[in-house]
């Protein structure tokens, strides 16, 4: 099999060069207690685009920092009892994508909810103001800031975690059966959600974006999505005197960090093939995961469409 990383049987012991930051727990601890003391205010407005047997609506809330945050949301046009409900997370600097493709989970009497990410190419604003550069790109977004809490991916993860409340208090929905999928950036908010709510019945993240980034660098792969980490070096440190320190700062949004708190069951699909989110990365957090979990290759594939991926996914979600 050809490599560009690991051999397999050594990417199924990684666990991640990246640090984690002695107060990390802390840090996740004190993000959730300002969520908690955050009005959401959701409102669900009836969208212009309908369709048989759904009722689509545009959902707003706020977020910390006190951004409007959208969500497509879809229910059935009737429910019995309580319904299961899928939580959408989508690719770096994309949307939420076109209501069509999320008919089908509607029509299998499922709720679903596909988050804009803050401040990327859908709906949601991102108004907390933020010290230093984001330069080409938003991991690096807060990292220059005093403040460490200004760690945009910080915000974001924060408002995966208020969309799957949203969802779980409502009446029709049964909050056991909740599920989170996504791809690339949407894989890595698919696990950053999680493992910050607890509740949560399964996760589905295809090669997921925002893991172990030292070493993304180290294996010269800060290309594409990660090219901001190349650059900021490049412009604000360029002979690497506060590398240590870069990172230690990335270890907070760093998912693979993350992991270890995850209680759901989690299925994770990745192509051994892939340059833009090297195996690693995404073996240094699938490794750390400490519930059920099932791993899905695919040796001759990279940062793409896996094929029969949609379909696992919802064959994945119907056993809630």
């Amino acid at each position: 099999m050809p490599l560009i990383d690991m051999p397999l049987d050594q990417l199924k012991n990684y666990a991640g060069r990246s640090p984690r930051p002695a107060d990390f727990d802390d840090y996740w601890a004190r993000a959730i207690e300002e969520l908690d003391q955050t009005d959401l205010r959701p409102e669900f407005i009836p969208s212009a685009f309908q369709a048989h047997g759904a009722e689509c609506f545009d959902l707003y809330f706020t977020g910390v920092g006190g951004s409007r945050v959208h969500a497509k949301f879809l229910r059935p046009t009737q429910i019995q009892g309580k319904a299961r409900a899928v939580l959408q997370f989508h690719g770096y600097s994309g949307d939420s994508g076109d209501w069509t493709g999320k008919l089908g989970y509607a029509l299998e009497g499922f709720v679903l909810a596909a988050l804009d990410c803050r401040g990327q190419g859908g709906l949601s604003d991102h108004m907390e103001p933020t010290r230093g550069t984001t330069q080409s790109g938003l991991i690096i977004r807060g990292l220059s800031d005093p403040d460490k809490t200004k760690l945009y991916y910080r915000q974001v993860f924060l408002d995966t975690l208020a969309l799957s409340r949203i969802v779980m208090e409502l009446p029709y929905v049964d909050e056991t059966k909740v599920g989170a999928m996504g791809n690339s950036q949407g894989g890595g908010l698919t696990l950053a959600c999680a493992s910050l709510q607890p509740k949560l019945n399964r996760a589905f993240p295809i090669h997921p974006f925002l893991c172990d980034y030292r070493r993304v660098w180290e294996m010269d792969m800060a290309e594409r999505a990660y090219l901001e980490l190349k650059n900021f070096f490049r412009h604000f440190d360029p002979r690497h005197e506060r590398e240590d320190e870069i990172f230690e700062r990335l270890g907070y949004i760093d998912v693979a960090n993350l992991a270890p708190r995850i209680r759901c069951e989690v299925k994770l699909l990745t192509g051994l093939m892939d340059n833009v989110c090297p195996p690693s990365t995404q073996f240094a957090a699938y490794n750390r995961i400490p519930t059920q979990k099932s791993l899905v290759l695919y040796p001759d594939f990279g940062h793409e469409f896996l094929p029969g991926s949609d379909d696992s996914a919802f064959q994945f979600m119907r056993e809630m």
